[in-house]
């Protein structure tokens, strides 16, 4: 073999075999290949769990929430039939109310229209009372003479007719005085008295169904 041939040969196994750090970057390369395929599979691996835990997940978490769901409905449906039964009952309520309340307008219309009338007739029963003491009056005034007895009796008659309507005089000469039924005009001394006793009534009070109406007007003893 010559000498040409055999550098010929040499040169020909130097190209067909790779370069020393070509061989040591290859096994790097396939190392960062598998690396990254793991990667890959690890993250489609997780992937996969992950939707297959999310699927879990929301089939674990939906249930729940449509209960939840079902809860508020039936928790609306509650209120909202509470609120129809409280805004029936405010209706109720009010008209209630109105009715009392026109109930009690018609009442007191009623109770004057009963209190006037009650007055009227009052009026009227004493007036019809009272008007035979007028014809009496009159007949003392047309007759001749001495009309001192006349008068009298026609006194008498109405003094009867008003103590049966709750008229009853006030009793003074000889009481201790009383500034609720008595009105002192004047004092004089006396002997005879003890003091702030009423010695001489010059006006009768009158009092009607025990309450005074008119005081009666006296004169009140002193220290002589």
């Amino acid at each position: 073999m010559s000498s040409e041939e055999q550098q010929r040969r040499e040169g020909e196994t130097l190209r067909e075999e790779p370069p020393k750090e070509e061989l040591r970057e290859q096994p790097q390369k396939a190392g960062e290949v598998s690396k990254a395929a793991k990667t890959v599979g690890s993250e489609d691996s997780g992937v996969v769990s992950e939707a297959s835990d999310g699927r879990r997940v929301e089939q674990a978490t939906e249930e729940p929430y449509e209960e939840s769901l079902e809860i508020t409905r039936e928790e609306t449906s509650t209120l909202v039939e509470k609120l129809q039964r409280a805004r029936k009952e405010r209706d109720e309520y009010l008209e209630n109310m109105r009715r009392m309340k026109a109930e009690l307008e018609n009442s007191r219309a009623r109770l004057e229209r009963e209190h006037a009338r009650s007055v009227e007739l009052a009026s009227e029963r004493l007036v019809k009372e009272l008007l035979p003491i007028l014809d009496n009056l009159q007949r003392a005034l047309e007759a001749d003479g001495d009309i001192k007895e006349g008068v009298e009796a026609t006194r008498e008659q109405l003094v009867h007719i008003l103590i049966q309507e709750g008229l009853n005089p006030i009793s003074s000469e000889g009481q201790n005085f009383d500034p609720a039924v008595h009105e002192a005009l004047m004092t004089k001394p006396s002997n005879e008295h003890e003091e702030d006793t009423v010695i001489q009534t010059l006006e009768r009070g009158y009092t009607l169904n025990d309450k005074p109406i008119r005081p009666a007007k006296v004169v009140v003893s002193k220290r002589a």
